[in-house]
């Protein structure tokens, strides 16, 4: 039986109802989709298991930073690594569909750095991470960061042996986004809201999204920093640092 008409055509993908209306069928098609979907999530899970030891072994904490395009990733690994380098070693793999603009200002940090361009693809995986890390990766490394698509949804779905998904969160977005996109907010240990030294000339409820983000993850950590003032990057930092011990 067909579960949205209530009709018996559930083996076949369209027919027509006694009053003339059409009715498509893709039960098969849904079924295979996600038994696709499955697969390719359980490749990349055991691909971001071996990451994960890879860098296990090499006593290496890695963060996958996670937002919408425009939030600000790029500007804040900047301020991170101008802040980190001299007290730690770290290393950087960003993603963009094309382009290795976040490369080259990062690179000017000092930092090592690789590019990935996913092309078609919205988000990062973990295969495509193995294939850089022994390239980003030096002996003195001990904070991995990954700047994943700009995207919500799907880089959420995909591991990429991360220790720590950070979920960022922009004033110039709306307060209500860790409600709308719950996967990431869920799964993100940490949160860190950025530019806010907009505040003051937004209509935008800081109160509001704190609530927002505590009513779908109870009790994670929220940094809340400025990279253009500098606000809030300290504690950030010193966060950053008790990670790897």
């Amino acid at each position: 039986m067909c579960k949205d008409c209530g009709c018996d055509h559930s083996d076949r993908r369209a027919h027509r109802h006694a009053d003339g209306t059409m009715h498509a069928h893709d039960h098969g098609l849904a079924t295979r989709t996600v038994t696709i979907e499955q697969r390719v999530l359980a490749v990349n899970d055991e691909l971001a298991a071996q990451n994960r030891a890879w860098l296990r072994q090499r006593g290496i904490v890695a963060l996958n930073l996670i937002s919408s395009p425009g939030t600000g990733k790029t500007l804040l690994l900047e301020k991170t690594m101008e802040l980190l380098k001299a007290r730690i070693g770290c290393a950087v793999i960003t993603g963009d569909q094309q382009t290795d603009n976040d490369k080259v200002r990062i690179a000017r940090t000092g930092v090592p750095v690789e590019q990935i361009e996913t092309h078609n693809a919205c988000h990062l995986d973990a295969a495509r991470i193995a294939e850089v890390l022994p390239r980003v990766v030096r002996p003195e490394t001990r904070l991995l960061f990954i700047e994943n698509v700009g995207n919500l949804v799907c880089p959420a779905a995909f591991d990429l042996g991360e220790n720590f998904k950070v979920a960022l969160l922009s004033s110039t977005e709306g307060e209500d986004k860790p409600v709308k996109y719950p996967v990431l907010f869920t799964s993100a240990e940490i949160v860190v809201l950025t530019k806010m030294d907009l505040v003051p000339h937004l209509e935008w409820d800081l109160a509001a999204c704190r609530r927002a983000i505590q009513s779908i993850h109870p009790g994670v950590f929220v940094f809340e920093v400025s990279a253009k003032t500098g606000v809030g990057l300290d504690a950030w930092c010193d966060y950053l640092l008790r990670l790897v011990g």
